[in-house]
């Protein structure tokens, strides 16, 4: 079940205090915790950071398991002004991550969902959803226009929010390849022993 504004604004640190509890959830830049009261949702609202990648169409023929390739090779970073936009458009995609920094306790873990108001308009926020307890760093959103017209992403607009729920844990954190994250990344796409395991027999 979702935390509800009154244990998420119970549980964010307020930007003033220092917090060293270990149940306490870390935005930075700090929220308006004032205003989650008044709003009395169960979600908090993130903005878009100011960096984004896109593929880079001309080097890339496929994208196959496993693939070696600097990411820097296949893709390229592009940095928007917060006075400035990237403009989507319709068919294209691309990554971009939350101004905010999070940092999750072990006890929460969370998901990221578009906001209905941009999906009514073409732009698909994510599909890579969950976070999980322990996370540190920027959240990368997947977005990719599925609408009819050009869409402008202005770096500071709210893009998305977030719902938060408790978790039993063992005090330890999510040891993911996205963790402490500033920009956005494609991660690496690698063959697991299953996979290894079939891929193998397939050809014996």
């Amino acid at each position: 079940m979702p935390l509800s504004a009154t244990e998420l604004t119970a549980r964010l640190w307020d930007g003033i205090k220092p917090t060293d509890n270990s149940s306490s959830l870390c935005i930075v830049p700090p929220l308006d915790i004032e205003g989650l009261r008044r709003k009395n949702a169960a979600a908090i609202d993130l903005r878009l950071g100011r960096w984004f990648r896109t593929m880079r169409q001309t080097k890339v023929t496929e994208i196959p398991i496993a693939d070696s390739r600097n990411e820097e090779s296949i893709s390229k970073e592009h940095y928007v002004r917060f006075n400035d936009n990237f403009v989507l458009h319709p068919g294209e995609f691309v990554i971009g991550i939350t101004l905010e920094w999070l940092k999750l306790p072990f006890d929460l873990s969370a998901y990221v969902t578009g906001k209905s108001s941009w999906g009514r308009r073409g732009l698909i926020i994510e599909t890579a959803a969950g976070i999980h307890p322990g996370f540190t760093g920027c959240l990368t959103l997947e977005l990719a226009n599925v609408g009819a017209a050009p869409i402008k992403l202005n770096p500071g607009m709210q893009i998305c929010q977030v719902f938060f729920h408790e978790v039993k844990n063992d005090g330890r954190g999510s040891t993911t390849q996205f963790v402490g994250f500033r920009k956005p990344s494609l991660g690496h796409v690698k063959k697991d022993r299953v996979l290894s395991a079939l891929s193998k027999r397939y050809f014996e």
